[in-house]
């Protein structure tokens, strides 16, 4: 579902907002199916660890097999979320056992749903773009990166000749055969940024939702 090239643009777009970010991806087993998750810090200071992050502020999950499966190497799947911090699930439907809201409600976690791929479809005509409205929930709710600093980074990454890593490179060019023209990928691109962040923001002000860190850290 596009984990790894949405955590990089996030950290690309970071970049942009003269903040400071890493990004790093997780394949696991080298299998058909295995799950994967790529890791995204984003913060005011200069970032040193690569590793993989344990304590995440935000949690998404870009499948919902994730949960309904456990696809995931942690189990349950928010394992470690900070107290305070997000977990963002892209469904339609509430995907949560009653123990599982019980205990993020504890740690005061918020829970937002998203319909991704139905908005993917709707916005851009493809479920490739799952992972820009994934993006853009995560922007809206936390403020992390702004909409200018996506829309550039999303004009280096799709905009120009762009070499991605393993598992990333079959999706760019899927995506890109998806689209005759850059123009109109880029376009589709953040219109779907755009659709996803303003669902995020209205959900964010209206539940009383903000990190209260300085240094926001997202796990995909």
């Amino acid at each position: 579902q596009g984990a790894v090239t949405a955590a990089h643009v996030l950290a690309m777009a970071a970049n942009r907002d003269g903040k400071f970010s890493i990004s790093n991806p997780f394949f696991g087993a080298e299998k058909r199916m295995a799950p994967a998750e790529s890791y995204c810090r984003i913060g005011i200071e200069r970032i040193y660890d690569r590793g993989e992050l344990v304590f995440p502020d935000v949690i998404q999950v870009f499948h919902p097999q994730v949960i309904t499966m456990g696809k995931s190497y942690t189990m349950p799947f928010y394992s470690g979320v900070k107290e305070g911090g997000v977990v963002v699930i892209n469904s339609a439907q509430p995907l949560l056992s009653e123990e599982d809201i019980q205990r993020l409600k504890d740690l005061n976690v918020a829970v937002f749903y998203i319909a991704g791929t139905e908005l993917a479809i709707e916005v851009a005509g493809t479920e490739l773009s799952t992972n820009m409205a994934m993006i853009g929930s995560v922007a809206g709710i936390t403020k992390c990166v702004s909409m200018e600093a996506l829309d550039g980074a999303l004009q280096e990454r799709f905009g120009k000749k762009f070499v991605a890593s393993g598992g990333t490179a079959s999706l760019d060019e899927a995506i890109k055969k998806k689209f005759a023209k850059k123009e109109m990928l880029l376009a589709k691109n953040l219109a779907t940024v755009k659709a996803a962040y303003e669902i995020a923001s209205v959900w964010a002000e209206k539940n009383k939702v903000e990190l209260q860190v300085g240094n926001p850290a997202v796990a995909a």
